[in-house]
């Protein structure tokens, strides 16, 4: 993997944040605990190990292209618990063509008859592609098992028949990699409550994730059963502790990098071509409709 960045540069007014990003990758020197305020993450620092940490992603993006790869990493947790916050991190700098997202809807009233991992399927990454559930086939021993939407047959089922249909997926050659984000109750109802209290994000707020939190004990109880029967060798479950959003988005991504032992095959920088001549003229811009100039 590469070690190396040469393009990273602390934020303006960082202070130590060069300094953490190097210690982060392991060239620098200190207590990581020296990075903090109130025991979390200082937003300098943070900016500064996220900018290198997106750089390595864009470098791994252009090996899972070279070698053809397939990776399928998986996002579970709570509500609130911030998978979709590493996952915009993760995307943010990456071509969508191989790194995408699948966030998939309710089923359909006929997908309900399907085997049940049917509608997963069709989504598994190709060579060449690293995919992204932002939640998964996990719906059916969390949030459907707590809230009574399958039946404890439906349940026990899945439990029986996940892990080897993820062994199946590894041995197809896909690279399987789960991670599980932990959040308390404490910050759970933190982040609710920050949701309520702020109109542009309530949208955020479901009736979903306010019967969660009332279950949350019941949540806690789904988990540590379906890790009882789903962390397998071929595909374990990582927890990522999350009461600390911004430790826990670069804990994640450090985490995903170092699962590859990746090289820098990124493209040459290629010389633009200049603009070839033709015999045309265009019409008067008079002719279209512009939107107005109000800015």
């Amino acid at each position: 993997m590469s070690k190396e960045s040469t393009h990273i540069q602390p934020p303006e007014g960082a202070d130590d944040a060069g300094e953490f990003a190097a210690f982060a990758r392991g060239g620098g020197t200190g207590n990581p605990e020296d990075y903090k305020k109130d025991g979390r993450l200082k937003s300098a620092a943070y900016e500064a190990q996220m900018e290198y940490l997106q750089e390595q992603l864009v470098l791994l993006q252009y090996w899972i292209q070279s070698q053809g790869l397939k990776v399928l990493v998986i996002f579970e947790g709570r509500g609130s618990a911030g998978k979709g916050g590493v996952i915009k991190r993760i995307t943010e700098r990456t071509s969508p063509r191989t790194v995408r997202v699948v966030a998939l809807p309710k089923p359909t009233e006929r997908q309900k008859t399907q085997w049940y991992f049917q509608r997963y399927v069709e989504h598994l990454p190709a060579a060449g592609e690293m995919v992204l559930f932002d939640r998964s086939w996990y719906n059916r021993s969390n949030v459907e098992w707590v809230m009574g939407y399958c039946s404890e047959d439906e349940h026990a089922e899945f439990l029986r028949s996940c892990p080897e249909f993820e062994r199946m997926l590894v041995r197809s050659g896909i690279i399987v990699i789960k991670y599980w984000f932990s959040v308390s109750f404490e910050e759970q109802r933190k982040r609710f409550e920050a949701r309520n209290a702020e109109p542009l994000k309530r949208w955020k707020l479901s009736d979903m994730d306010l019967a969660e939190h009332e279950l949350y004990v019941k949540y806690s109880m789904a988990k540590d059963n379906t890790f009882q029967y789903t962390d397998i060798k071929q595909a374990p479950w990582y927890v990522v502790p999350s009461d600390d959003k911004k430790a826990a988005r670069l804990n994640c991504i450090s985490h995903l990098l170092s699962q590859f032992d990746y090289e820098d095959v990124a493209p040459e920088v290629v010389t633009l071509p200049e603009m070839k001549q033709m015999p045309y003229v265009r019409p008067p811009m008079g002719e279209q409709t512009f939107v107005p100039q109000r800015f």
